[in-house]
């Protein structure tokens, strides 16, 4: 299992709740969780199966933006 870091623009729980659906339904993703208290708003994926553009794609459909730390 790998883990991976995004800098992202989601920065509070009405974000958190807007892309949780999208990560929750995503194959591969077996845990996440996001940092809102950290000044980059940090992403962190475990994943057995996905990389980092498929996750950063996840992310933006849902309507935000992501890049790889």
């Amino acid at each position: 299992m790998k883990e991976l870091q995004f800098k992202t623009n989601i920065n509070c729980g009405g974000c958190v709740s807007k892309v949780t659906p999208a990560l929750n339904a995503t194959e591969g993703v077996c845990e996440w969780n996001v940092d809102t208290t950290n000044s980059s708003k940090v992403l962190t994926v475990k994943t057995d199966s996905l990389t980092a553009p498929e996750i950063i794609t996840v992310v933006e459909k849902a309507g935000f933006k992501a890049e790889m730390l």
